[in-house]
Formats: C-alpha cells, sequence, structure tokens
C-alpha cells in the first residue's frame, strides 16, 4: 500500500515537473527575442577571415579569425559610405557582427596585427545583403550590447514586464527601473580607457557604470522583450556620451540613462557619430 501510494505521488510529481518545462518551452518560442547563432548554412571564407551568413536577414553574422595565430586581428566593415572597426578574438570563436546600416553591400575585412602598431590584410569578403527583417540588427546581441539568455538583466526584464503586451508600456517599465535603482559611476568615467566596451553584467550586478553601461543595460533589456534599440554613440554638447532610441510601436524613442539617474541634465545637442 505504502508503495502505491509513493508510485503516485511521484507519477504526479513528475507530472507536475513535465507541465513546467512544457510552460517554460511555451513561453521561451513565445519571445520576441532573437538569440545569434551560426547555423552552418553558409560559411564564407577569405584567407583568415571566416563569416558565417546563414542569418543576414535577422540583422547579423557571425564573424571568426579561421586559424588563430596569436596575434591581436580587427575587423572592419564598410557600407553605403559607413565605415566601423572591431576588435575581434583571437581565439577563433564567432562574435557578433551586426549589419546595422540595413540591407546593401557591405565589404568586411580582417587585419592582423603583425608588428607594433601594424596590421596587415589577413582577409576580405563582399556581402549583398537585398534584405532584412525590419530593425533586425538591434533586436540581438552584440559587442556593445553583449548579453545572453542566462544574463540578469533578462530575468529581471522579464520579471518587471510580466503580463505586459504593450511595447509602450514595457518601454517604459524599462525605463524607469534603471532611472530609479542604478547610479553613474563617477570614477571610472575618470579612469576608463578609450575603447573600452560596455560591460552589461557587471553594470547591472553593480547598479553601476558610465554612460556607455547605462545604455548598454538598458538596451539589452528592452532587445530581450523584442523591442528594437540603439545604443548611439556621439556629442552632447560637445562631450563624448552615449543614449539609447528604441522602436516603441513604430515611433522612435529617446531615453538617456545616465540624465534618468541624475548625472546628467538632458541637452538640446544630441549628435550622433555611430550607432549599434
Amino acid at each position: 500500500m505504502y508503495y502505491r501510494r509513493l508510485s503516485k505521488k511521484i507519477g504526479i510529481i513528475s507530472l507536475l515537473i513535465f507541465c513546467g518545462i512544457l510552460i517554460r518551452i511555451a513561453i521561451a518560442a513565445s519571445s520576441d527575442a532573437e538569440w545569434p547563432v551560426a547555423s552552418g548554412s553558409d560559411v564564407r571564407m577569405d584567407g583568415n577571415l571566416r563569416l558565417d551568413c546563414s542569418n543576414t536577414y535577422k540583422g547579423y553574422v557571425m564573424m571568426a579569425v579561421a586559424s588563430p595565430t596569436g596575434n591581436a586581428f580587427k575587423i572592419q566593415v564598410m557600407c553605403g559610405g559607413n565605415q566601423l572597426l572591431y576588435d575581434i578574438n583571437p581565439y577563433g570563436d564567432y562574435e557578433v557582427l551586426p549589419l546595422q546600416f540595413g540591407p546593401g553591400n557591405y565589404s568586411i575585412s580582417l587585419f592582423e596585427n603583425v608588428a607594433g602598431s601594424k596590421y596587415a590584410t589577413g582577409g576580405k569578403l563582399d556581402l549583398s545583403i537585398p534584405s532584412m527583417n525590419d530593425n533586425a540588427a538591434f533586436l540581438v546581441p552584440n559587442q556593445y550590447v553583449s548579453y545572453t539568455k542566462d544574463s540578469p538583466c533578462v530575468a529581471m526584464a522579464d520579471q518587471i514586464t510580466e503580463g505586459m503586451t504593450s511595447q509602450t508600456e514595457i518601454f517604459n517599465a524599462i525605463c524607469d527601473y534603471i532611472g530609479a535603482n542604478f547610479t553613474y559611476d563617477f570614477a571610472k568615467a575618470q579612469s576608463v580607457a578609450a575603447g573600452t566596451l560596455p560591460e552589461v553584467d557587471s553594470t547591472f550586478a553593480s547598479r553601476t557604470g558610465i554612460c556607455q553601461d547605462l545604455s548598454a543595460v538598458t538596451i539589452s533589456m528592452l532587445r530581450s522583450q523584442g523591442i528594437a534599440s540603439r545604443l548611439i554613440i556621439g556629442y552632447v554638447d560637445g562631450y563624448y556620451h552615449a543614449w539609447t532610441i528604441s522602436t516603441v510601436d513604430g515611433e522612435d524613442k529617446f531615453f538617456d540613462p545616465t540624465a534618468a539617474v541624475g548625472a546628467l541634465a538632458v541637452a538640446n545637442n544630441y549628435t550622433i557619430e555611430r550607432f549599434y
């Protein structure tokens, strides 16, 4: 009798666990968030440059050094008169390269640091991208907005927007959360080295950061909820700065996290230099 009762309890517990798994799968499947992958269906190589172009319609390619040499590498992206330069890990691991200029002709070049400040060309690929999903590049992680499914800020975004269906409501909830829970790191602002990338996970853990850190956390949370958001780098009244612009219900919405946490007065003169 005890064995039968125990078996029945175990069966009920197993069923509940199974139902919980199905619910989590359903939630994950219904999410609007995009998670970049190197699918392997369209891999192109030239020299030491490897690109997985399987998901260009989703606004990104995956880039990697084909044969690591121990040297440093940079990636140059050119499209329609725009030019951007990225550092790339030298280990051969794939990284996300956003196609933030939309459909068009992209020229992607790899450069290897061969001596001192001297770089040599390590490969070049030209991509013609006729179409992609609207705002696709601003719905996925990249070097400047670096988060994963397991990032604590994603879990928090899920929590504070639970039950919300309106993009405006979600946008306001996340921006309000940033303004109420974060501070500006004045000490880091005085010592940060040029070229330092935003730190999403550590900024979220400490609840403090400089302008690009606060912007990257905000955008990570918004993108995880399916809201296309751009990290803007440029100038505010002559000072180098970072802020955000999101597409909410078809309309561009400005949000400056640094101003929201009280470290800067919102200025009238924001000049865009580049965006990710």
